[in-house]
């Protein structure tokens, strides 16, 4: 073959793969910013909420008992959970 085929051929195989690339990357670098806004705000919030836990007390206003202390225990497992004997079931 020729240098010219070659160059007609490679122009038609890859140019369409060009072509439609180019709103891609332009749609990847507009969801990148728009992630970093949304990272930025959420980090506000959760600083926000920290500093205002942290300055709140957990006895209420009129002196009653205050509000229990969450627990960070991992849940109990009730049971193991075993599969149905039979024929498989296939979702379509």
């Amino acid at each position: 073959m020729s240098t010219t085929s070659d160059i007609i051929t490679a122009a038609v195989l890859f140019g369409p793969g060009v072509i439609l690339s180019v709103p891609v990357v332009l749609s990847q670098r507009g969801a990148h910013a728009d992630s970093n806004s949304v990272h930025q705000a959420l980090a506000a919030s959760a600083a926000e909420r920290a500093a205002r836990t942290a300055a709140t007390e957990t006895a209420p206003p009129d002196g009653g008992e205050g509000a229990p202390t969450p627990v960070t225990e991992a849940p109990v497992r009730l049971a193991a959970v075993l599969p149905f004997p039979g024929p498989a079931r296939r979702a379509a």
